[in-house]
């Protein structure tokens, strides 16, 4: 019953979904999203968009178990363009995943076939969260590993290999970049852009596919997959690059210290994800509605109006967190991502929080290991929420402590085995907002 419910919610989630028909035409809007960063023909792309149904991609490589933010940008354009009728393919690629495409600094680490098989399985599963499956528009997945896999190295160098130059190979910028570093590029990674190119040919010539989209560091493998349908088969195809999200500072949006901002709730908990879109500035929340949303224009704008006017209010970031929370996880994940996040600072109770999201939530805060019988003195030093024992004791006398949103009263209180949360939390707060997490 539980897999229904949740089949259920994401019907649900898909059927509310809509362009804005406040533009002419989908082009106008996808260009106001700031979803186009570069692309083949506009006027050409803008009058397919209008015309009769076709069939579009976008690949995804299982290099990781699950997709990122960046992904979901692209899962969005392609739900916005099954929205206007057309067919999407979402690829996972059990073949290029094997390889990857090149970074810009080192050599991938290439993993297993079965791992790569696995996390294929995964993203599939991902994807097809995001399309709807019914009606003439609906999602088809595919394989790369599917054509590529029976073709032997001989065939691929006789019938695609021919028809790139080295000479154009080698100004991609992500080869451009690895033949300058230290680390060189494989043959394997070098030959990514014909295997790309490779797939919009097969997808071509299986489903009349005549649009690739891509994020705008793939262009060079996106217009090799044009190029290569024009050389062998005579004919146009068409690709949009996407920009490459990032934060009004320059610096790359989804990413803290390394770590990609994953969809998978198992790598980044419903509670994190939340609190990342809650978290985004006010010079970039009116974008991220633009692009991971579906308000309206008119809704936006009045954000935006928001922003300007009453920021300390943040309406826009919690209809972002909102809305991207529940498109991702669904409404219950959301909702509780939303309970703990007001729990935490003494805005409900902790105790209805189940241990999943409760652990989520203080795995963002500061931690210490503590027990039944733990001196809290100790514990506020231990977390970092105070400096010494003596700083611990006066704030604990002037009211100022709280164990489970519940005041400290005496300087020697102790944790009882009931502050304890399934056995094996408890949150300490010190005033209004500094938190901390103690574990069992």
């Amino acid at each position: 019953m539980a897999g229904v419910s949740v089949v259920n919610e994401r019907t649900e989630i898909l059927s509310a979904q809509k362009n804005d028909d406040s533009f002419a035409t989908l082009w106008e809007e996808l260009e106001w999203r700031g979803l186009i960063h570069v692309s083949t023909d506009a006027t050409a792309l803008s009058e397919l968009l209008e015309g009769k149904p076709f069939t579009y991609y976008c690949g995804f490589d299982p290099t990781a178990p699950s997709l990122h933010l960046g992904n979901l940008v692209q899962l969005l354009l392609l739900r916005r363009l099954q929205l206007k009728g057309h067919k999407p393919l979402g690829l996972v690629g059990g073949s290029t995943g094997l390889i990857g495409d090149p970074r810009p600094t080192a050599e991938r680490t290439l993993n297993s076939l079965d791992t790569v098989a696995e996390w294929v399985s995964r993203l599939q599963a991902q994807v097809s969260k995001f399309l709807s499956q019914d009606g003439d528009s609906a999602m088809r997945l595919v394989n790369n590993l599917d054509w590529t896999a029976p073709l032997s190295a001989i065939d691929f160098l006789r019938e695609i290999g021919k028809h790139f130059r080295v000479g154009t190979m080698l100004k991609k910028d992500a080869v451009a970049a690895r033949l300058n570093s230290d680390e060189g590029i494989s043959y394997t990674e070098f030959s990514y852009q014909i295997l790309q190119g490779f797939d919009f040919l097969e997808l071509f010539r299986q489903y009349d596919c005549v649009l690739q989209s891509g994020g705008s560091d793939q262009w060079g493998n996106l217009t090799s997959g044009t190029d290569l349908i024009r050389k062998v088969e005579g004919a146009s195809a068409h690709a949009i690059g996407t920009p490459l999200i990032t934060n009004a500072d320059g610096t790359k949006f989804g990413k803290s210290e390394g770590n990609a901002i994953w969809l998978d709730a198992e790598m980044c908990s419903p509670y994190a994800f939340y609190q990342f879109w809650l978290n985004q500035a006010d010079a970039d929340v009116v974008d991220r509605l633009k692009v991971f949303t579906f308000l309206s224009r008119a809704e936006i704008e009045e954000y935006e109006r928001l922003v300007a006017e009453e920021p300390f209010k943040r309406a826009a970031q919690k209809r972002l967190a909102l809305e991207v929370t529940t498109l991702v996880h669904g409404a219950a994940a959301t909702q509780g991502a939303i309970d703990a996040s007001g729990a935490l600072f003494g805005q409900g109770d902790l105790a209805v929080l189940d241990s999943a999201t409760l652990a989520a939530a203080l795995s963002e805060l500061p931690q210490a290991a503590g027990a039944a019988g733990s001196p809290i003195a100790q514990l506020l030093v231990d977390t970092e929420l105070v400096k010494s024992l003596g700083e611990a004791r006066r704030a604990i006398a002037q009211g100022g402590v709280y164990v489970n949103n519940v005041a400290v009263t005496a300087e020697d209180q102790a944790l009882a085995a009931e502050d304890l949360l399934h056995g094996e939390f408890a949150v300490l707060r010190r005033g209004k907002k500094t938190l901390a997490g103690v574990r069992a």
